[in-house]
């Protein structure tokens, strides 16, 4: 047989083991991050999640992902194990020299504060944001039908 005929599958052979290679030396860089949460830790999972690890067991890991709420999550669902100033800086907002940030608000506000009526705007004022629905606002109550006056109080 002629080497130029399994050259073509030799070039295939070599290309599936450094993959795979690469692929065994991703997953024991993962392993290796795992194992280096503790208590106290600030943790990403595959979803996106921020929380605090409150415990390690075998496969598990308990995490704290509000005051007082915790869940037992599969060890392979944390993605990153965060530094401290890292956490600190998305979930609270602080910056890395213990600092608020510019606006002096968290990054995730904590409470439903961007709900009180406060923010909303006052009756007869315009909307903050402009949808571009065209005579939305012009016609507005020569649009409506008189139904009869059958309104319900």
């Amino acid at each position: 047989m002629n080497i130029v005929t399994l050259l073509p599958f030799i070039v295939l052979i070599g290309a599936m083991v450094l993959m795979t290679r690469s692929a065994k030396k991703k997953q024991q860089q993962a392993a290796e991050m795992r194992d280096q949460m503790q208590p106290g830790t600030g943790i990403r999972t595959i979803g996106g999640m921020y929380a605090t690890v409150k415990e390690v067991g075998d496969d598990t890991v308990l995490l704290e992902v509000a005051p007082g709420v915790h869940a037992v999550y599969a060890k392979n669902a944390v993605a990153a194990v965060l530094e401290d100033a890292e956490y600190n800086r998305i979930v609270h907002g602080a910056e890395p020299d213990g600092g608020e940030l510019a606006s002096g608000t968290a990054v995730v506000p904590d409470d439903a504060s961007s709900l009180t009526a406060e923010d909303r705007p006052a009756a007869g004022e315009e909307p903050a944001v402009d949808l571009g629905k065209d005579g939305a606002a012009e016609g507005g109550e020569a649009d409506k039908k008189d139904d009869g006056g059958t309104d319900a109080k």
